[in-house]
């Protein structure tokens, strides 16, 4: 396992019991409302959310749309709470850059908060690829920080012991995930959150 993935079970694994209401819950609440209000969702569609935490994200969106709810995260603390708090939704224990999923199998993939945890995004950009459908959409709800501070926070941000890996511009993000193969739709912006839209083009 990738040490930035080893770090991130760790430190999530003894966060995952009482996350709602640490530090990390807290703030990640914003990005989870950012996605809620700016996703296209479909009645049905299939909603697989990378680094799920402990399911909150699924729940929120199942509250307002009848979907078909996936998980993975490198957690298996957080795994266990998510599937206790979702009993209908299928979640697993995985690293972002090789899912259990099958090609072109989800209609929506989400990231709340945990792109900047992820040690290789652009093998996980070729994963979502992989596993979207035509013409489903992708969301990546990440930390923005202001470009003058991003390049100090960046020097820190390895020594990190939650695994975290790299803050990210959104025209980093886009570019990231252009070069796989995706159509760049939107972002929408609003204090430390940025929430940067794709579509998985139909070929």
């Amino acid at each position: 396992m990738n040490n930035n993935n080893e770090k991130n079970r760790i430190a999530y694994d003894k966060k995952a019991g009482n996350y709602d209401n640490t530090l990390d819950g807290k703030f990640t609440a914003a990005f989870k409302d950012m996605l809620l209000a700016n996703m296209k969702i479909r009645e049905n569609d299939c909603v697989l959310d990378v680094g799920c935490g402990n399911g909150m994200l699924l729940s929120k969106i199942s509250a307002a749309h009848n979907i078909q709810g996936f998980g993975v995260d490198i957690s298996p603390n957080m795994v266990k709470y998510a599937k206790v708090r979702n009993p209908k939704f299928n979640f697993a224990v995985s690293e972002s850059e090789n899912m259990p999923f099958g090609d072109n199998s989800m209609n929506i993939i989400t990231v709340c908060a945990a792109y900047h945890h992820f040690p290789n995004v652009n093998t996980f950009a070729r994963e979502a690829k992989r596993i979207l459908k035509p013409d489903g959409r992708l969301y990546i709800a990440e930390v923005h920080v202001p470009v003058i501070i991003r390049p100090i926070a960046n020097i820190f941000l390895p020594f990190s012991k939650d695994g975290d890996v790299k803050f990210y511009s959104s025209k980093e993000i886009v570019a990231t995930f252009s070069n796989a193969g995706f159509s760049f739709v939107n972002t929408v912006r609003k204090g430390h959150v940025q929430v940067v839209e794709f579509l998985q083009p139909v070929t």
